[in-house]
């Protein structure tokens, strides 16, 4: 699969909104289906099918990843509420080392085991997911914003605890993240997603970032760069994701990663990070999912037209775009109707 692939499919003008979680939960059981690939495999098929993309997409679970490093390490991986206080011992360390040998948790293994059914079964191009390794940490600590802003104002971790222990959670991460994208690639993903969305500006300082600090490089950029590698020695194409709040800069670094697709938030303006942007690399987005559930938050007419406009707007300028939702399309009980009603409208949507 090569990088042209992902381009005609942007100038055939394939739609393509993040709904795998709804087509998960219109099932009876979706939490017996989480843990069982085959099953979460067919799902991935199905909302491929329906949304009418070659491209199937996994369910955007970014509470995974957590949990396998935390149950690697012997700690309490069901707790979501657990951060560290202190670098982990080499006890802790040896043993997620050893863990990493063998079976990751049911959560993880099911998303590797579907990958793998799709590749098997369709002629559909599997695609991984994975939350990013900055992301990743921000779960790990209480309070992950005071040590990037203490490093971006010159502390180190050898002279600071709260540093040396961002680090040190961005340093086990990156490592989790990298086996997880390494097993999902052998499994026959052939691009993979990287969600990190806490690669923001609420994390990172917009003065610090134009004072000349590198801490967006440091803690952000450096560990996906190691991911974009690996990527490169197999043959896969990346697909970077980050809804956040973002400044120029922050679109600037993630285009030098050469992704085969960009996805932004609803906050950006498409048609004009295009211009910070190759247009070897499709724009994906960004109709803000998050407020599909209300009918007055972000109406069906306001998806409607806004769809249009993205379109018209993005083949104005030429560069390639996939319309799509900013973030993964959550189900929310009672919402059904209103949330299928807004997807049915960006799939129906045309040029002004």
């Amino acid at each position: 699969m090569n990088r042209s692939f992902y381009i005609d499919l942007a100038n055939h003008g394939l739609k393509m909104p993040m709904g795998t979680d709804i087509v998960l939960n219109e099932h009876s059981d979706p939490e017996a289906i989480r843990i069982d690939g085959q099953r979460l495999g067919e799902v991935m098929i199905e909302a491929a099918r329906r949304y009418r993309t070659p491209l199937a997409l996994p369910q955007m679970n970014l509470a995974l990843e957590k949990e396998a490093l935390l149950v690697l390490m012997g700690l309490d991986g069901g707790s979501g509420e657990f951060h560290f206080s202190t670098p982990p011992t080499n006890d802790q360390l040896a043993r997620f080392e050893a863990g990493l040998k063998g079976r990751l948790t049911p959560g993880c293994e099911a998303n590797i085991e579907a990958i793998a059914h799709v590749a098997q079964t369709t002629d559909l191009v599997p695609l991984g997911m994975c939350i990013g390794p900055f992301s990743l940490m921000t779960k790990l600590l209480a309070d992950p914003i005071m040590p990037v802003t203490l490093a971006g104002m010159g502390n180190s971790a050898a002279d600071n605890a709260e540093v040396a222990l961002m680090e040190a959670a961005l340093e086990l991460s990156t490592r989790l993240v990298l086996e997880i994208i390494g097993r999902q690639i052998k499994a026959g993903a052939k691009m993979i997603v990287i969600a990190e969305p806490a690669a923001n500006k609420v994390f990172f300082s917009p003065k610090l970032i134009r004072r000349g600090s590198d801490i967006f490089e440091r803690f952000a950029m450096a560990p996906n760069r190691k991911i974009v590698e690996l990527l490169r020695e197999n043959g896969v194409e990346l697909f970077f994701h980050c809804c956040g709040e973002l400044i120029d800069e922050m679109v600037v670094a993630f285009a030098s990663l050469d992704p085969a697709v960009l996805s932004l938030g609803s906050s950006r303006i498409l048609w004009q990070d295009a211009a910070l942007v190759p247009r070897t690399t499709v724009l994906y987005g960004n109709l803000p999912s998050k407020k599909f559930y209300s009918p007055t938050l972000f109406t069906c007419s306001q998806v409607s037209d806004t769809s249009r406009e993205l379109i018209t707007r993005m083949r104005e300028i030429g560069h390639p775009f996939i319309l799509g939702t900013e973030c993964d399309v959550l189900h929310v009980p009672g919402c059904e109707c209103t949330i299928k009603t807004k997807l049915e409208a960006i799939m129906e949507a045309v040029a002004v």
